[in-house]
């Protein structure tokens, strides 16, 4: 069983003071710690425990600076057999170009298996794991929250509203966006985390994957970013309902939205 998990490296911003950079394009990261995505840990862990119990490889694969490389070390000390990581160079991503890239180099490794997590914490899209596995031409499944082998497919848990759960079976190759919740991700010890950092990593440039200029063109493009203005308390209204609701009408034509 061929295993490849992506993963990705986020700014951890709770309880942090965010605040724009100069460009009103982005948030200000350098004061940021980064993180693995809490959604890939589970993604990790869980190809980690079928490569135990199914024998097999498991390769991590990363779009990222070599600053990046964090993320990588760690799901190496996880358990993970090799890791790749892909330099964007001074591209523009999105999660269209995102999943171009992955797709390029996901085709050149051994895959009966692609586990992604089921969004990231930074952009919260979620949708680079449908995109991917269009990409790669093989089934996805998003919001996994369990899974079983058998036999060359995998029957799978997702979880749907309400609080309910639905069961299938999909055949590999196949892509699961993988929901936090499946497992419980293992301790990284420190031990395991020097090991790691002796392990070779495969570095790819994005550009020599021949991609098309369309291919790495994004199709959203953040124009600005800036912080809510400052408004004065709620207003609680009083009365009747017809008389609330006269209101209504002529606040919500004061404030431009009836003609």
């Amino acid at each position: 069983m061929n295993i490849v998990v992506c993963v990705k490296n986020v700014p951890f911003t709770q309880d942090a003071d965010l605040a724009l950079d100069s460009s009103k394009q982005n948030i200000r990261k350098d004061n940021l710690v980064y993180v693995i995505n809490e959604w890939d840990n589970y993604a990790v862990e869980e190809a980690i425990r079928i490569k135990e119990q199914s024998g097999g490889t498991v390769t991590a694969v990363t779009l990222g600076k070599e600053e990046d490389e964090e993320v990588l070390r760690r799901s190496l000390a996880m358990g993970a057999d090799k890791a790749v990581r892909i330099d964007p160079g001074d591209l523009q991503l999105d999660a269209f170009v995102t999943a171009a890239i992955l797709a390029a180099a996901v085709k050149s490794l051994p895959h009966d298996l692609v586990l992604t997590g089921a969004q990231s914490d930074d952009l919260n899209h979620g949708i680079v794991g449908a995109l991917l596995a269009e990409r790669l031409g093989i089934t996805h499944v998003a919001v996994v929250n369990g899974l079983k082998l058998e036999d060359g497919k995998v029957q799978i848990t997702i979880e749907l509203e309400g609080g309910q759960e639905e069961v299938s079976q999909v055949t590999l190759p196949a892509l699961l966006a993988i929901q936090t919740g499946i497992n419980e991700p293992r301790y990284v010890s420190i031990m395991g985390i020097r090991k790691a950092a002796k392990k070779e990593l495969n570095v790819i440039q994005a550009d020599a994957l021949g991609l098309s200029a369309a291919d790495l063109q994004p199709s959203l493009v953040v124009e600005e970013m800036y912080l809510p203005p400052e408004t004065a308390g709620a207003e609680i209204l009083q009365g009747d309902a017809a008389s609330l609701a006269g209101r209504i009408v002529s606040i919500v034509r004061e404030k431009g939205s009836l003609k």
